[in-house]
């Protein structure tokens, strides 16, 4: 990989940016790429680097912004006998005339998910360790939180205001662990966040009393999001078993949340206006060709057609109608 394309890729995830790597794992002679050429592409979908030319760029590009869609790694074969392949991978005919075929895998790289507990609480420590154990970024909120109490922490906020979360991508989790300490100023500070996820660790009958108190202070709809009793019903006793109870329940819920609950019952309304198109076939060859940054295009009767290269655009403008 190109010392270029290991710091895009570096600096995407510090910023917590998502993004695709493709890979070039095999070829069959003749075509432009080699094993090991790489690309990233992020999640507007600009494209860096090189798998191949406009055979091969639009498909990738394509299936890469699906991995970042469902988060799962891919292998794409371009192959003028698709038919032949049985592999399991996700196999695309080859429009060039080459007769060379090319197989990429795309790992998609996502930000890690942000769990933010408040509390000093032993509950609230075991929840710090196993969520970075599981890759999660972790921030603790107490008037007591320091290092010691949190060691894997990767941030430390004395009190609720001193914590700016910048909303990108990545599921956020809150838990209010406080347990008696400065329980509804934690639930407000967690809801202000506007997680995907939220719970308090709490018996019934106290955070029903949390939960009258706070009614002049969040909406009902905000409070009917928090999760009480906090995680599925293992059985728990023990500090780390609850806190096991609880990620087990963020697991569970992860997908539903992924789809649905990421917007927030009380976050930004989604668009109704019908989404531009980022795709279209080529008329001539059948290629899926990457609308933005389309270099080949052309309109006839007042559409826009959009093609793999310069010579199935050639040929449409010859002769559309044969095309159509």
């Amino acid at each position: 990989m190109r010392r270029e394309l290991l710091d895009l890729a570096a600096d995407l995830a510090r910023r917590g940016e998502p993004f695709a790597l493709a890979t070039v794992v095999g070829r069959k002679a003749p075509v432009s790429t080699h094993v090991g050429d790489t690309a990233i592409v992020t999640r507007d979908g600009s494209f860096h680097g090189w798998v191949g030319g406009s055979c091969t760029r639009p498909t990738v590009l394509a299936e890469a912004q699906q991995a970042l869609a469902d988060g799962r790694p891919r292998r794409v074969v371009l192959d003028p006998e698709p038919a032949a392949r049985t592999d399991g991978a996700h196999v695309f005919a080859m429009t060039c005339h080459s007769g060379g075929s090319v197989e990429i895998h795309i790992q998609p790289v996502l930000p890690a998910p942000h769990l933010v507990v408040y509390g000093v609480s032993p509950t609230a420590r075991a929840l710090a360790r196993l969520a970075k154990a599981m890759g999660y970024a972790v921030s603790a909120v107490d008037p007591m939180a320091d290092a010691s109490a949190f060691p894997q922490a990767d941030r430390l906020a004395t009190e609720a205001a001193g914590l700016v979360i910048e909303r990108g991508t990545a599921p956020l989790y809150a838990v209010v662990a406080t347990q008696g300490q400065w329980d509804e100023d934690a639930i407000l500070a967690a809801l202000a966040h506007e997680p995907d996820y939220v719970a308090v660790v709490a018996s019934p009958k106290r955070f029903a009393e949390m939960r009258s108190l706070l009614a002049a202070k969040a909406s009902e709809t905000a409070l009917g999001r928090i999760k009480n009793p906090a995680g599925l019903d293992l059985g728990a006793t023990s500090a780390e078993e609850i806190a096991l109870s609880i990620l087990a329940e963020v697991v569970k819920e992860r997908p539903r949340m992924d789809t649905s609950a990421s917007a927030g019952a009380a976050g930004p309304a989604l668009s109704t206006d019908a989404p531009a198109a980022v795709t279209a076939i080529d008329p001539v060859c059948g290629m899926t060709v990457a609308v933005k940054g389309a270099r080949h295009r052309a309109t006839h009767a007042g559409e826009e057609y959009y093609f793999c290269n310069a010579g199935c655009r050639e040929r449409f403008v010859a002769n559309p109608e044969r095309y159509l």
